[in-house]
C-alpha cells in the first residue's frame, strides 16, 4: 500500500537564531522533543521550508527540525545575497545543531538540500546518524547546462524554454543564466519580480509529472519566487562556489554512513545520472529509483518512498542504539 504524508502537526517551538553577518535563521521544531533528531534541508537555493516537510516524519519517533537557509523564506533579511555561500550555509547548520544541543542527527533533504547535506556531511561526518536524500544535485557544470542551455531539459520542453528565454530576449540571447542574474540583482524591481516569476515557472513546469505543488496565486508567492530566483541565480552564475567534482572527490569522508537515496526516473530538473554516480562511489548508500516520478518532493511515489525511508531509518537507528 502506498504511503501518504503523516498528518499535519503543530510546531512546538520556533525562533530566529543570529548567526552573524547580519543574518537570523528561522528555525522550528515539531514532533517528539525526545525523539531522533532530524533536520530537513530545503531546495533552491533559496526555496524555503514548507509545513509539509514536517509530514515526512513520524512525529512520535522524530524530533523534526526545519529551518529557512540564510537569505530566504522567514529568515532575516530575505532575500539576501550577502555572505551567502555554501561555507556559510554549512556553518549555519552546525550552529543550529550546537544551539539545539544535539549530539547526533539524521540529515534529510531534497534537490539543492542534497548538495548542502553532502557538503555538511563531508565536513562534519562524526555527528551524522544517516542521510535520506531526494533528487540529487552535485553542483556541477553539466547540471547547470542541463537546466539553462538549449540542449538539455529544453529539448523536452521547447515551448516552455522559449517562454523562459523570451522574458530576457531583448537583453541578451547569449548567456541566459547570467542575464537572468543581472536582471534579478538590478535596480529595476518590476523587471526583477517578472524575471523571478518566469524563473520559477520554468522550474515548476519541469518538476512534476503529476500536478504543481505550489500555489502561484498565494499571497506570499512573489516573495518566495524572488528569493528562489535571486539566490539560485547567485549560486549558479558562481558555479555554486564549489570546485568542480568536489563532492564525488570527497565522498570517502562519509562512505560508511548509511544513506537512502530517492530519485525520480523522470526527474527533468536533476537528471538521474547524478544519483547513479553518487551511489557508485558511496558503499553505504542505497539508490531507490522511483519509476513514475519526477523532481517534486510531493508526487505520490516520492511521498511513499520518503515516508517509508524515514520509518526504515528510524528502525535502523533504534537498533544501532540498542546494540551499542
Amino acid at each position: 500500500m502506498s504511503r501518504m504524508l503523516f498528518p499535519n502537526i503543530a510546531v512546538y517551538h520556533q525562533e530566529w537564531l543570529d548567526v552573524g553577518d547580519g543574518h537570523q535563521l528561522y528555525i522550528e521544531q515539531s514532533g517528539n522533543p525526545n525523539g531522533i533528531a532530524v533536520v530537513y534541508l530545503h531546495g533552491g537555493p533559496g526555496g524555503g521550508s514548507s509545513k509539509n516537510h514536517r509530514r515526512y516524519f513520524d512525529p512520535e519517533k522524530y524530533r523534526i527540525i526545519l529551518f529557512d537557509q540564510r537569505g530566504c523564506g522567514r529568515s532575516k533579511p530575505s532575500p539576501s545575497l550577502s555572505h551567502n555561500t555554501p561555507p556559510h550555509l554549512v556553518s549555519d547548520l552546525e550552529a543550529i545543531r550546537k544551539h539545539l544541543s544535539i549530539s547526533h542527527w539524521l540529515i534529510a533533504g531534497g534537490s539543492w538540500g542534497t548538495t548542502l547535506a553532502l557538503l555538511y556531511g563531508i565536513q562534519y561526518p562524526e555527528v551524522i546518524l544517516g542521510f535520506i536524500l531526494r533528487g540529487i544535485f552535485l553542483g556541477t557544470k553539466a547540471e547547470y547546462d542541463w537546466l539553462y542551455k538549449p540542449h538539455g531539459a529544453a529539448s523536452f520542453f521547447p515551448e516552455y524554454y522559449r517562454e523562459f528565454k523570451e522574458q530576457i530576449s531583448e537583453l541578451s540571447d547569449v548567456n541566459t543564466l547570467q542575464t537572468y542574474y543581472d536582471v534579478l540583482t538590478g535596480n529595476n524591481e518590476i523587471a526583477a519580480i517578472a524575471a523571478s516569476k518566469a524563473w520559477c515557472l520554468w522550474e515548476l513546469r519541469l518538476s512534476t509529472i503529476e500536478h504543481s505543488p505550489v500555489d502561484i496565486q498565494a499571497d506570499d508567492y512573489p516573495h518566495r519566487a524572488l528569493c528562489m530566483a535571486k539566490i539560485s541565480s547567485h549560486y549558479f552564475v558562481n558555479k555554486c562556489f564549489i570546485e568542480e567534482g568536489l563532492i564525488l572527490a570527497s565522498i570517502d569522508k562519509i562512505s560508511t554512513i548509511p544513506a537512502i537515496i530517492l530519485h525520480g526516473r523522470y526527474d527533468m530538473v536533476c537528471p538521474l545520472r547524478s544519483a547513479d554516480l553518487l551511489v557508485k562511489n558511496w558503499p553505504a548508500a542505497q539508490l531507490q529509483i522511483l519509476p513514475n516520478a519526477g523532481h517534486s518532493g510531493f508526487e505520490s511515489q516520492t511521498i511513499d518512498g520518503f515516508c517509508k525511508a524515514t520509518d526504515t531509518m528510524a528502525n535502523f537507528i533504534a537498533e544501532q542504539s540498542v546494540s551499542k
